[in-house]
Formats: C-alpha cells, sequence, structure tokens
C-alpha cells in the first residue's frame, strides 16, 4: 500500500507494475468497497500498470469533511486526481460510484484521460426509496438486499458474497449512506455529448442495480462510445468475472495503446 497526501488527508493506493508499458490504469470503486474489488484486474499489469484506490473514507484512506451529494463528489474527485499526479495514471476506470467521479472529472476537472472505461453506472444513478430508507434505518437489511441475486452479483461463490459483505460493513453506515446519497443526486444526462475521451461503457449481463440500458445509453450518448457485456455476471462485474472483464478492457485499450 502507498498513500498520497493533498487537501489535509491522505489516500491510500496499491500500484502493480509488472513491465507493462500500456497506459496506466487507475481504478476507482463504487459505493461502501475498497480497492481490493479490483484485484482481479491485477494481471492486466503485465500490458498495463494498474493502480487501485480507497476514496475517502474507505479502506485505509481517511475521511473527507463532506456531506452527501456535489460536495462528497468532488472530494471524491479530488482523491482521484491526487492519485492519477503521484502514478501517471492515464486511463480511468470507474464502477458504480466510482463511474459517476470519472464522469465529474470528465466533465468538470482539467484532467483529460487517453481513455475510460465505465461498468456498473450511469449517467443518471437514482436509488430506490427502500434502499435510501434502509441505509438510514436498517444497515444490516440494506447490505443484505445489495447482495441478493442479480444485484451486485449475479450467482457468486459464497465466499466471494462474504467478503463483499464484510467490506461494507467495515466501510460503516455513515459512509456508505453518504455514497448512495451521493449516486441518488446525479445526473449528467444532459453533459454527456461534451465528453471527447475515448470511453468503453461494461455491464454484466444481470445488474439490477445499473441495468444494461444504462450503459446503452452512455455509449450512445458519448461520441464514439462503444459497448461491451460481461456474460454470467451482475453489477462487480470485474469481481465475478474478471478475465472476461479484463479481456473487455485490453481489446478496447489495444488500439489506443497502439
Amino acid at each position: 500500500m502507498e498513500t498520497v497526501s493533498h487537501h489535509g488527508r491522505e489516500t491510500a493506493y496499491d500500484r502493480v507494475d509488472r513491465g507493462g508499458d500500456g497506459p496506466p490504469i487507475c481504478c476507482v470503486h463504487g459505493s461502501g468497497g475498497a480497492r481490493d474489488i479490483w484485484t482481479g484486474q491485477y494481471p492486466l499489469a503485465d500490458r498495463y500498470p494498474v493502480v487501485a484506490m480507497d476514496l475517502s473514507g474507505h479502506g485505509d484512506s481517511s475521511d473527507a469533511d463532506a456531506s452527501s451529494g456535489y460536495t462528497a463528489l468532488s472530494a471524491y474527485a479530488d482523491d482521484v486526481l491526487a492519485v492519477v499526479d503521484e502514478t501517471d495514471a492515464e486511463v480511468l476506470v470507474g464502477n458504480s460510484l466510482g463511474g459517476a467521479v470519472v464522469l465529474h472529472i470528465l466533465l468538470e476537472r482539467e484532467f483529460d484521460p487517453t481513455a475510460v472505461v465505465l461498468t456498473g453506472t450511469g449517467a443518471r444513478l437514482g436509488v430506490l426509496d427502500d434502499l435510501l430508507t434502509w441505509l438510514d434505518s436498517d444497515f444490516e437489511r440494506a447490505v443484505k438486499f445489495l447482495h441478493q441475486p442479480d444485484r451486485l452479483f449475479h450467482d457468486p461463490d459464497p465466499e466471494l458474497r462474504e467478503r463483499s459483505m464484510e467490506r461494507m460493513y467495515e466501510c460503516g453506515q455513515a459512509v456508505t449512506r453518504r455514497d448512495f446519497l451521493t449516486c441518488h443526486e446525479f445526473d449528467v444526462r444532459d453533459q454527456l455529448a461534451e465528453i471527447d475521451a475515448p470511453t468503453l461503457a461494461v455491464y454484466g449481463e444481470f445488474d439490477r442495480l445499473t441495468p444494461p440500458w444504462f450503459h446503452e445509453y452512455l455509449a450512445d450518448e458519448i461520441d464514439g462510445g462503444e459497448l461491451a457485456e460481461v456474460e454470467d455476471a451482475g453489477h462487480l462485474s470485474m469481481r465475478e468475472r474478471p478475465s472476461a472483464f479484463n479481456s473487455a478492457i485490453d481489446e478496447f485499450l489495444a488500439p489506443i495503446d497502439n
């Protein structure tokens, strides 16, 4: 683990470099997550150095003094850009909330990535009212709801599901709720045409949290946007089917790298 200091806080990240000479990738997790959801992408480091980071208040990163919504989204963008500056990452990969953070960077910050991968995310990320209620009053029920079939996972190994639930409990109710409230307020549907970075939208075949059409919309509205499906996967397709997810990234980046 490495850290970078910025805005009065420490942001933690892992960097895996196995000699690949492609553009370095920075991976950004979703709500209630942490950098370890990206360990299945470390094999890509043979071709592209991989960086996986913890947003503020997640994993080993210190927290930001930020309320839900735009303030939290902006703080998370600061985290990403601090890691990007420290690691020279050129490609941003964002899952769910992490995808919203990446879209925020593309639309409101001056960083110009070589390419972008958006997965399990959308231009608008409205959250079910019941889930928002449970995140406030019954965190255990919220976590169990998210780990039912075809939500975070389609049909995961029990150990994978258990580790995911542990990760969310470790993140805690307050930060996880802030994440989902931030997603709920996020809506950039009328701005997607402003994005000019090569963009791939990757979805899990059975994802009910951010269904395939969320990603079809991204690919249609972003100029030159591309689309890829990961079969037999839910919202965290990079974790549930890492080889298929990595193949989609590799196929997308190969012509850009050349």
